[in-house]
């Protein structure tokens, strides 16, 4: 129960052991599924926020946008390289053209009118060019892997939300400055709600009773109305002396968002096995 505040804890543990036993019917508690601090990986200048506290986001929208002007001219620059073909044409050419000059030379040579040393000088430039080309070709390769790694670099100057959810602080601006790493402050803070997530304390009579995939009924505290399936996610296997109970996890889809968020619950499990 390591994810819940003590004094809840303490408060749900209380609530199971005292009156929900008899009925099967314990409190709980209806939270996101998960709290996110959205930082940057890179340092970069803050471009634009296009969502508020408060926005409703889904999955793969965008969030923030970081200033990204060197990296998009300098992709430009690789997919140029990537597609020129000049230097390879023009290795290309003098290759085929010293060939050319060394298959006359190697005639010559049999004629007597040109000495050997003149086809070998013909050879090793014909070598030099074909070394030439290949390096051509792969200056080529290179450009295209270039692309490849400023693009990807590119990417990281867009954040999109990793959830569905809902935006719940929004701690920078466009016009700051973002900081990359785990000290750095945080551009906003996220909740997801889409699925939600039950927390729920039973008392230890009911060990063995509850297992991963059971299904429960959620009704969230007045004045929020609605009655609610949840799959068993999580049975916590190690129960606490102190209280007598164990911990619950619930996953709770929540696609609409309708569903509060928050606030306390009862859960219900059925009835015994006989």
């Amino acid at each position: 129960m390591k994810h819940l505040s003590q004094s809840l804890a303490a408060t749900l543990a209380a609530l199971a052991t005292a009156s929900a036993l008899a009925a099967d019917t314990l409190p709980c508690l209806i939270e996101p599924a998960q709290k996110l601090s959205i930082r940057s990986t890179v340092t970069a200048q803050i471009v634009d926020v296009p969502v508020d506290r408060g926005s409703v986001i889904r999955k793969g929208q965008p969030l923030v946008t970081l200033d990204a002007s060197v990296e998009k001219a300098a992709l430009d620059g690789a997919r140029y390289r990537a597609v020129m073909q000049g230097a390879v044409t023009a290795a290309d050419a003098r290759l085929a053209h010293l060939k050319e000059k060394l298959r006359r030379r190697e005639e010559l040579v049999k004629e007597k009118f040109v000495s050997s040393q003149d086809r070998d000088d013909t050879l090793a430039e014909s070598r030099v060019a074909e070394a030439d080309l290949l390096e051509a070709r792969d200056n080529r390769e290179l450009a295209k892997l270039e692309v490849q790694r400023l693009a990807a670099e590119l990417g990281r100057r867009s954040i999109n939300s990793p959830v569905n959810g809902v935006v719940t602080d929004r701690l920078q601006h466009p016009g700051e400055m973002a900081q990359a790493g785990e000290s750095a402050g945080a551009i906003l803070k996220l909740a997801q709600t889409d699925p939600a997530r039950v927390e729920v304390v039973l008392p230890v009579a009911m060990y063995g009773r509850v297992k991963a995939g059971d299904l429960a009924d959620i009704k969230p505290e007045a004045p929020f109305a609605g009655l609610y399936k949840a799959t068993v996610r999580v049975v916590d296997t190690v129960v606490d002396s102190a209280s007598g109970t164990f911990g619950v996890r619930l996953e709770l889809p929540n696609p609409s968002g309708k569903i509060p968020l928050g606030v306390r619950c009862s859960a219900s499990f059925g009835p015994a096995p006989g």
